[in-house]
């Protein structure tokens, strides 16, 4: 199966929206303020950007707090063409817990992070449709750790289900994430060692533990 490019399909998306002098507006998922970085650099030229900050896998309430924190100091800090607003979901960890149950061991980018994916995409494209957005997405497809062909098969068929665009992506393309790294330090921002859920978190110490 080939893959699809889809970073192409949202530059062409995007010379299409300029030649009809059109500006959507555009409910951006964010992971954290880094990964939103370029995200919102890149977006905020041709959409009306509002950053939607669902994370209920996160922990602890500590580093939840911490990221929500950095995400909303970094879009007040950020000049951009068009304003970038924020909302945040809510941290209903309970759910989380229950769509991980039985994928607890799994490894990253397995079934359990599918699943994630698939949770707050949805929850996304729900807010986007109630308030009237024009397009969905997500900071997600920038991470070296994601895979952004499953991620944009999710957000499509999500977005197909429930009537409301995706708008496809592959924000590491075009060397997003390295301007993502150079923003984060240029902002002097916070960068966690750990995707964000209590598995990850777990992964990772143990990871730390076999280096030293």
């Amino acid at each position: 199966m080939n893959k699809i490019n889809y970073q192409r399909e949202l530059d062409n998306l995007i010379n299409q929206l300029t030649k009809e002098g059109h500006v959507p507006s555009l409910l951006l998922h964010s992971c954290c303020a880094p990964c939103s970085s370029y995200c919102i650099e890149y977006l905020s030229q041709f959409f009306k950007v509002t950053v939607f900050y669902y994370n209920p896998n996160i922990y602890p309430d500590e580093e939840y707090l911490h990221r929500v924190e950095e995400q909303q100091r970094f879009i007040k800090a950020f000049p951009t063409k068009y304003p970038v607003e924020f909302i945040e979901g809510d941290y209903d960890k309970n759910r989380f817990y229950d769509m991980a149950k039985g994928l607890e061991n799994e490894p990253e980018k397995g079934a359990r992070c599918h699943k994630c994916y698939n949770l707050r995409l949805r929850r996304t494209a729900e807010v986007a449709k109630v308030k009237g957005f024009d397009f969905f997405t997500t900071t997600l497809t920038i991470s070296p750790m994601k895979d952004s062909q499953v991620l944009n098969e999710i957000g499509g068929n999500i977005g197909e289900k429930l009537g409301i665009k995706w708008l496809p992506s592959d924000f590491k393309k075009k060397e997003g994430y390295k301007r993502s790294t150079e923003i984060s330090k240029e902002y002097d921002m916070y960068r966690q060692d750990y995707c964000g859920c209590v598995y990850s978190y777990r992964d990772r110490q143990a990871q730390k533990r076999q280096e030293d």
